[in-house]
C-alpha cells in the first residue's frame, strides 16, 4: 500500500489541487508532492488533516475500495485505526482457515470481554 498514491487519487477525485490541500491544511505543496510520490510518509497527525480537508475519514486511507465505503460512517480513533490496519496487514499473509481461526478467536474475546 502507498498512502501517497491513494491520497492523490482521493484529491483528483474530489477535483482538488495540491494547492487547495495546502490552503486547507497549512502543509506545503512541495511536501504533499513528496507524499504522493512515495519520498515521505507522513504522521497520523498529518494523515488527519489531509483527510480531514478531503472531507474524509482518515480510515478510508486504510481500506480497501469496498471496506472504505462499509468504514466510512464509523467514528474509528487512531488506535483503532492503528489496530485494524495491523490486522489487515497481517491477515492478508494468511490463508482461509487461518484466517476463520482468527475470527473465531476475535469473536469468543468479544464475548468474554462483555460478560
Amino acid at each position: 500500500m502507498n498512502i501517497g498514491t491513494t491520497i492523490r487519487e482521493y484529491r483528483l477525485q474530489k477535483g482538488m489541487s495540491q494547492g487547495d490541500i495546502e490552503k486547507r491544511t497549512g502543509l506545503l505543496r512541495c511536501y504533499l508532492s513528496r507524499v504522493e510520490n512515495g519520498h515521505t510518509v507522513p504522521s497520523l497527525d498529518t494523515l488527519q488533516k489531509i483527510a480531514h480537508s478531503l472531507d474524509m475519514q482518515l480510515s478510508q486511507f486504510f481500506a480497501e475500495e469496498g471496506v472504505a465505503k462499509e468504514m466510512s460512517g464509523l467514528n474509528l480513533n487512531e488506535e483503532e485505526i492503528r489496530f485494524l490496519t495491523q490486522i489487515q496487514r497481517y491477515s492478508s499473509q494468511l490463508g482461509d482457515s487461518d484466517r476463520r481461526l482468527l475470527l473465531a478467536m476475535v469473536k469468543k474475546f468479544a464475548s468474554t470481554a462483555t460478560s
